[in-house]
């Protein structure tokens, strides 16, 4: 089995750092986004599961992937990596969120993913139309490449998507139980295509085993590049300012050494955040150490969760592992949902009624 920690994958030999401050795209453009107030998420007032398993259940390879204690470096890793996308830097920048309120933003960014994986379809579909209603607000242009950015296009939200998917896959592999097998990680790729569908993917687009996700990392690489707002808002979510509070800034200095340690060569170097020599080979065995001990302890992983990542996120892991089976014990499709949850299938049922 061989891991994504590889140089194949992600070997971007187009990756660029463009000084956007002194581009003429930087300095001529009247960058207006349009923004509104964030609307907040209920899902701290839902249940986890009450309607059914949602899209993958019990046993299946995402729910036990997305719920070990390495989902939460799988996640840094993630959003850090969004920002080799210009546009999505753009959009992150431009709404500057993460800087006004880092806890909120990756509390919320990561109770959207642990829906999807865990959640049942009713709070699954409401968080992904919850979701698509606040990006559609976040327009503008890439001061990079000069076009207008959109955080619902389809390219951007398949690259968040994709290295979502891919950083904690590759983060239990390399600090959790290992690889799954063969079956477990076929399976994996498939429930990460039906995940795409509650965003706005193509889905024929979606990679749909480890191999078509090499695929995709080699397809995208000459788009990708590093500026310094993308710079400034990898290593902020790296390494988080005391400023913005102990327990985000412990568990974001902690993390972030392993999340670095899970990247190839090129990308360490191209975001700027190389590790000290010898600090791998150390931390490496007690990450691993501390992930074993954090999995037999859910009830202590679910506080470290809500102190760490956020009260939204820590309080669904809590329900995952303390809730009754829902009142339909099956999975059902996100088209299914969609008709039944979403917001043009209950118009329509209302017009029929």
């Amino acid at each position: 089995m061989y891991g994504f920690g590889s140089p194949l994958p992600l070997c971007v030999k187009h990756a660029t750092f463009v000084n956007e401050i002194h581009s003429p795209l930087y300095k001529g453009a009247r960058i207006v986004p349009t923004t509104v107030d964030r609307p907040q998420f209920s899902a701290p007032e839902l249940q986890i599961r009450s309607v059914d398993y949602g899209f993958f259940g019990p046993g299946s390879p995402t729910w036990k992937v997305w719920t070990a204690p390495t989902a939460a470096i799988g996640f840094q890793r993630a959003v850090a990596l969004e920002h080799f996308d210009p546009a999505l830097t753009a959009a992150v920048a431009d709404l500057g969120g993460i800087y006004d309120d880092p806890f909120g933003r990756l509390d919320h960014t990561f109770a959207y993913f642990l829906i999807a994986a865990v959640g049942d379809s009713q709070m699954a579909i409401e968080a992904s139309e919850h979701l698509m209603a606040v990006h559609a607000k976040s327009t503008g242009i890439d001061p990079v490449t000069g076009r207008r950015y959109s955080a619902n296009n389809p390219d951007s939200q398949l690259w968040i998507h994709v290295t979502g998917w891919h950083s904690v896959l590759k983060c239990f592999e390399m600090y959790g139980p290992g690889p799954l097998s063969p079956d477990e990680e076929a399976r994996y790729w498939e429930e990460c295509v039906i995940a795409a569908q509650l965003q706005t993917c193509k889905g024929s687009g979606v990679p749909a085993s480890r191999a078509e996700v090499r695929e995709y990392f080699e397809q995208v690489r000459p788009s990708l590049c590093v500026s310094e707002r993308a710079r400034r808002g990898m290593h902020y979510l790296l390494f988080t300012p005391y400023s913005k509070g102990a327990r985000l800034w412990l568990g974001a200095h902690l993390m972030a050494p392993a999340a670095i340690s899970t990247l190839p060569r090129w990308m360490r170097e191209l975001g700027g955040f190389e590790l000290p020599w010898g600090l791998e080979v150390v931390y490496r065995p007690l990450v691993r150490a501390a992930v074993a001990a954090a999995a037999s302890h859910p009830e202590a992983l679910s506080a470290g969760l809500r102190q760490t990542i956020g009260p939204m996120t820590g309080k669904l892991y809590h329900q995952h592992i303390t809730v009754s089976p829902p009142s339909t014990p099956s999975v059902v499709t996100v088209e299914d949902a969609r008709k039944r949850y979403g917001r043009l299938g209950r118009g329509q049922s209302s017009s029929a009624s």
